[in-house]
């Protein structure tokens, strides 16, 4: 019976040591996370970045919002590139710091100074490169705390249409030019009539290299061409999709065109993780895309 009752006894210690170590662990646990906030003096904040599309030789924009605050004077802005050594750039105390700025955009980006008390850390990113695709971080710091968000950005060439009716000895035709392609798009038209049918129509299409060797002038010709009916030119890539729609009657000829970007914001990476901690999400975030 005593026997019994010290083996009761043991036990009841040994749960109530376990138990009493378990709690320790944990406080301490506690202990230092709050001490690691108290050396900081900061705490997760969310920041978003949106997937977004780059025009070559255009100005783009790469979308970053946060939480905001009215503390002008304690944000700063920092944009990143996986793979480029130096930053993309810095904006901190209401002005820009580029002493670290990567060669590759010096002269090319900016942030919108005059919104950042509300939110917005977005970069403006001028004369867009096909070599400026990629995965870019945008980390914030404010009073409140500091938070990253990583986006993909994609590049491309794309511009819309231009459709006119030429007549010729053979008859007349349509032509459908666009200045700007990169990838090399394919072009389709379509001949629509009053009463609704739609049909594929076969044309000739050229492309031509531009002066900077990468984006391409798309001109396509379509023959046989008759009063009264609505003819498409479709232009479409990985990045966008552009048409150009002609209506030539006996007394009028119209026209209107529409470009579509083919752009995933569905894709969009936000985190109240601090700043330093960007580099851990990166594999993980690599892996999804």
């Amino acid at each position: 019976m005593c026997e019994g009752s010290g083996l009761h006894g043991k036990v009841v210690l040994s749960f109530f040591t376990n138990s009493v170590t378990t709690v320790i662990i944990i406080l301490a646990a506690a202990v230092a996370l709050m001490i690691g906030f108290g050396v900081s003096g900061k705490r997760p904040i969310s920041v978003t970045a949106l997937t977004a599309l780059g025009n070559i030789g255009q100005r783009g924009i790469l979308s970053c919002s946060f939480e905001p605050d009215v503390r002008t004077g304690s944000i700063a802005i920092q944009w990143a590139k996986v793979g480029v050594t130096g930053l993309v750039h810095k904006f901190q105390g209401g002005k820009d710091h580029l002493q670290e700025q990567d060669v590759l955009f010096r002269g090319r980006t900016a942030v919108f100074a005059d919104q950042v008390v509300g939110g917005n850390a977005s970069l403006e990113l001028r004369d867009v490169q096909l070599s400026d695709a990629g995965t870019y971080q945008c980390s914030v710091t404010t009073a409140r705390g500091s938070g990253v968000a990583l986006l993909q950005y994609r590049t491309g060439a794309f511009s819309t249409p231009r459709i006119h009716m030429e007549n010729s000895s053979s008859g007349n035709r349509l032509q459908c030019e666009a200045p700007r392609w990169f990838p090399q798009p394919a072009v389709r038209w379509t001949a629509c009539s009053d009463a609704g049918e739609s049909l594929p129509r076969a044309a000739n299409t050229s492309y031509e290299l531009n002066a900077e060797n990468t984006t391409l002038k798309v001109v396509s010709f379509l023959h046989n061409v008759t009063a009264n009916i609505t003819y498409t030119c479709v232009i479409e890539n990985s990045i966008a999709k552009a048409t150009g729609n002609i209506k030539v009657t006996d007394f009028s000829v119209t026209r209107a065109t529409n470009l579509q970007l083919r752009n995933r914001n569905a894709e969009s990476v936000s985190s109240s993780l601090p700043a330093c901690d960007w580099m851990l999400l990166l594999p993980l975030y690599l892996l999804l895309i």
